[in-house]
């Protein structure tokens, strides 16, 4: 497929891997480029030594392009944005703030710049700063979300933008990439199909929670800090839902979150974990490779687009 996002990255599929934190590294990301799509290495908050290595790992598996996300809060914020381009990274995303003061440095590197963005106001001025395209991401979506849903954020950032949008949040099958390019999208990013991929090295017991799960089994936490979060329900969900409601302070609801996602991650603590997911996790039921969930997924929308188009 020509379109404007397989150009700009020189890739084969319209998809991007979303960047999970604990979860996208280099295995992951390697795989999803070798597949067609966009692998992202997810920087979180790691060291940038860290994130270095699993830059260099991902060069090691594949000679594909493949991406980076750096989450513009982290502490090594500065020194990852200049790792990216002494390593000559093909792509970054971003989020959690405004990469405008690194963007110059991105572009003399050849970098292309992708924001996520919740609203039509920040795609427009990410626009204005260069970026080369945005992922206009619904709430809808898996770990940090916004207010919007995919399909009225989508529709409104790429009437606001002469830029290609990419859509995020709920997207877990070609019927999903059917519905985005009809929302005005150039491309779609994909997180949680992409954790019960076999080359993700989340734990096992991670994604069987997330192949377990039911169209009603995510919830929204953490709106007392600002940085709302969606999850699986469990035991640490249903801590938390209980003790914004009982009044907690954003410091004291911090607390209760330190560690969660890499006990989930890291370790299968299912409990007392953060298991985040989107609420398509409902849709995910059975690990399969990444060329395997990228093939299925184009084939699927390659079905309902003739679909549409003979009903045209």
């Amino acid at each position: 497929m020509k379109s404007k996002i397989c150009e700009l990255l020189n890739i084969k599929y319209p998809i991007l891997q979303g960047a999970m934190a604990w979860i996208s590294e280099a295995v992951l990301a390697a795989a999803v480029s070798n597949a067609g799509g966009l692998g992202i290495i997810a920087g979180g908050n790691a060291p940038t030594e860290v994130v270095r290595a699993e830059i260099i790992k991902a060069k090691s598996l594949t000679d594909k392009p493949f991406g980076v996300n750096i989450m513009l809060m982290s502490p090594y914020v500065s020194e990852i944005a200049e790792l990216i381009c002494a390593e000559g990274v093909a792509a970054v995303t971003t989020g959690a703030g405004n990469p405008g003061k690194y963007i110059e440095a991105w572009k003399k590197a050849g970098t292309k710049i992708i924001p996520v963005v919740p609203s039509v106001g920040l795609a427009q001025r990410m626009e204005k700063a260069g970026a080369d395209a945005v992922i206009a991401e619904g709430c809808e979506s898996g770990g940090h979300v916004g207010e919007m849903t995919t399909m009225a954020l989508v529709p409104q950032v790429a009437d606001g933008v002469g830029i290609p949008v990419i859509a995020a949040g709920g997207i877990a099958d070609g019927r999903g990439i059917a519905a985005a390019f009809a929302l005005g999208a150039s491309g779609v990013q994909v997180g949680t199909r992409f954790l019960v991929a076999k080359e993700c090295q989340v734990h096992g017991e991670y994604k069987k929670m997330v192949m377990g799960a039911k169209d009603i089994d995510t919830i929204v936490t953490g709106r007392v800090t600002g940085h709302p979060v969606r999850v699986l329900k469990n035991g640490l969900a249903r801590q938390m839902q209980k003790a914004e409601k009982d009044g907690i302070t954003a410091e004291e609801f911090e607390e209760l979150g330190v560690g969660a996602l890499a006990r989930a991650a890291r370790d299968g603590d299912t409990t007392t974990g953060s298991v985040m997911a989107g609420q398509i996790a409902g849709l995910v039921k059975r690990e399969q490779t990444a060329s395997e969930i990228i093939e299925e997924m184009w084939e699927q929308y390659k079905i309902v687009a003739r679909s549409q188009a003979s009903e045209a």
